[in-house]
């Protein structure tokens, strides 16, 4: 067969082959992987079908025209997530590549944004607890197209204190961004006896919100330690000696104003009684449970978070992420 009949047999009929490629299949991976045309648009233009265009495009590959490479810190990322979800139980984990610590949270809510909008689908429920990392998350995140019947609901009391990133404020910022139903949990984080936790708790609307809490189906969340510099602190939920107590006995992280050890375990105090929020045993029977947490002060506290298996899904940075895998860290 002489070249310009292979070149006209690669080809649908009719259809001429422009003068700068040797054949179809030539033509057909520069439209596709440089013109970054569809294969439908590819089959239209060779007059083939798509099933032919396919098969050329696996030719090229085959023959060497193309070679596909993935980038060497992708690589290293994926391969860095896939050891998470195994050392760790988790059934997702996206790492996001080192940069400038100052911009550290806004880069964890964005990666949070984007895998949290690929999972909510329509009627779901998201509940939503508060922090730096949490905001960045409900600040960044939007929805591919608009569903139906979503709500955000508000898992734990509210605080005076750091209005900028309060349980509530995350809450109604996420609900604006993905055009759903808020809910805020109207009453405080902490109650100043256990009698008055049991009293308000008892009341409708309130009975009603915790019903809402517990049908949640998806949580995002951070971690926080609680070392003299941490976010629980600073937020004036309770007295510094309340915190030291519970440090004393072993807590190393606090996850939605729960303490827990290094086992994951919960480290029970004073403050338990008189906190409003979802209980951490409530917490594990929520199908998807999005940690976003990174940041080498926060290794310890999220590896207690990832040992007790209160997250399903983790998103961190490449740094932290390696420390979590470290052996004896």
């Amino acid at each position: 067969m002489t070249e310009s009949a292979r070149a006209s047999w690669m080809i649908g009929e009719g259809k001429s082959l422009p003068p700068e490629f040797d054949d179809g299949v030539v033509w057909a991976a520069w439209l596709y992987y440089v013109d970054q045309l569809t294969q439908s648009d590819i089959a239209k233009i060779l007059g083939m079908s798509r099933a032919t265009i396919v098969n050329y495009l696996q030719e090229a590959r085959e023959r060497g025209l193309v070679t596909i490479r993935v980038n060497t810190d992708v690589g290293g990322r994926v391969a860095v997530a896939r050891k998470l979800k195994e050392k760790f139980g988790l059934e997702g984990a996206l790492v996001i590549p080192a940069g400038e610590p100052a911009s550290l949270v806004t880069r964890l809510g964005e990666a949070g944004a984007r895998l949290l909008a690929d999972m909510i689908k329509q009627g779901d429920t998201i509940g939503v607890a508060w922090g730096r990392t949490v905001l960045a998350v409900a600040d960044q995140i939007s929805l591919a197209e608009a569903l139906d019947g979503l709500t955000v609901v508000q898992v734990s009391g509210s605080s005076i204190a750091n209005p900028e990133f309060s349980p509530e404020f995350c809450t109604s910022l996420m609900s604006q961004r993905i055009h759903a139903r808020c809910v805020n949990l109207l009453a405080p984080a902490l109650l100043s006896t256990p009698e008055l936790k049991r009293w308000l708790l008892s009341e409708p609307v309130l009975v009603k919100q915790f019903e809402l809490i517990h049908s949640t189906n998806i949580l995002v969340f951070g971690v926080g330690d609680i070392g003299p510099d941490t976010l629980i602190r600073s937020a004036n939920v309770a007295s510094q000696e309340d915190f030291d107590s519970y440090q004393a006995h072993g807590a190393v992280a606090v996850l939605i104003c729960r303490f827990i050890d290094e086992a994951g375990r919960q480290v029970s105090g004073e403050l338990d009684d008189r906190m409003v929020g979802i209980e951490l045993d409530e917490l594990v029977r929520i199908p998807s449970r999005v940690c976003v947490a990174g940041g080498a002060n926060k290794v310890t506290a999220i590896r207690a978070t990832m040992n007790g298996g209160y997250a399903t899904h983790l998103v961190t940075d490449i740094e932290t992420a390696e420390m979590l895998l470290a052996e004896g860290v």
